[in-house]
């Protein structure tokens, strides 16, 4: 039987190709700010943006499986919407713990535009599922969505949280692949539908007029593991967080400055 010592240490895990779920884990943070974390970086497979819907929904599941049995985690948060709009269900099945998925913000751009013109910047496989259809039918039936998918962008905030340069054409050509479109000079909200792109949010905002507005779902992400959390024990001090990767860990050594910034401190690979 667990203690209550055992249940509080019982780490949240978040899932992603790399490093995007950091812009979800901030906004956990600021609500459960002693919750014991176990991020995990599908680094061996990076970037998923451009792998087939067959590669991913085989992938992830196996994956997530192999991470709960040996974490034991109390939840699982997939903070990577393409491993969301194609494997979310398919884990959901398998797993008998609560499964979190990151959906693009559409909802949230649909409700507070005033031009009646949104934008969805993703990756390449996000911004093609199925699912986007289903959610724009949802909630954004009386707007304009537009959508444009970048395969650069994500490997971009990948190497600016390694300390690199990035050569800012990639951001301008992201921004215009949506600005460029058929109305796309009304767009006065942008959704970031892929975690990595808010860690670049301000490099994106350089290429577009200042009265567009960035949404991302990282705040109601947080907010429903807050939920689904709800009454059980937490620490009662900071955890020092751990990261995984599927790759190879000498790569992690980059990244380590800017990880320690969220508390990590603890590095090893599957």
């Amino acid at each position: 039987m667990s203690t209550d010592n055992q249940k509080a240490h019982a780490p949240l895990l978040f899932f992603d190709s790399g490093v995007g779920g950091l812009s979800v884990l901030a906004e956990t943070q600021k609500i459960l700010p002693n919750a014991p974390v176990i991020y995990v970086a599908d680094n061996a497979a990076f970037p998923y943006g451009t792998k087939s819907e067959a590669e991913i929904a085989t992938r992830v599941p196996l994956l997530l499986g192999k991470l709960a049995e040996r974490f034991q985690p109390r939840l699982i948060t997939i903070a990577c919407n393409t491993a969301s709009t194609i494997a979310l269900d398919s884990v959901r099945q398998v797993l008998d713990i609560p499964i979190v998925g990151t959906v693009p913000a559409i909802k949230p751009a649909a409700e507070n535009t005033k031009t009646g013109v949104i934008g969805l910047l993703g990756t390449e496989a996000t911004v093609r599922q199925n699912y986007i259809d289903v959610l724009a039918e949802k909630f954004a039936r009386d707007v304009v969505l537009l959508r444009h998918g970048s395969a650069k962008l994500a490997p971009a905030a990948e190497a600016k949280i390694r300390g690199e340069n990035v050569d800012p054409d990639i951001y301008k050509r992201a921004m215009h692949g949506l600005l460029d479109q058929p109305q796309g000079k009304r767009i006065d909200t942008v959704i970031l539908g892929c975690t990595h792109f808010p860690l670049i949010q301000n490099e994106l905002a350089q290429f577009c007029s200042e009265t567009i507005n960035f949404v991302h779902g990282g705040a109601g992400i947080a907010r429903r593991i807050d939920y689904l959390t709800q009454g059980q024990p937490w620490p009662e001090e900071k955890q020092d967080l751990h990261f995984v990767t599927t790759g190879n860990i000498a790569e992690l050594g980059p990244y380590e400055h800017a990880l320690g910034a969220y508390g990590f401190a603890q590095y090893s690979t599957l």
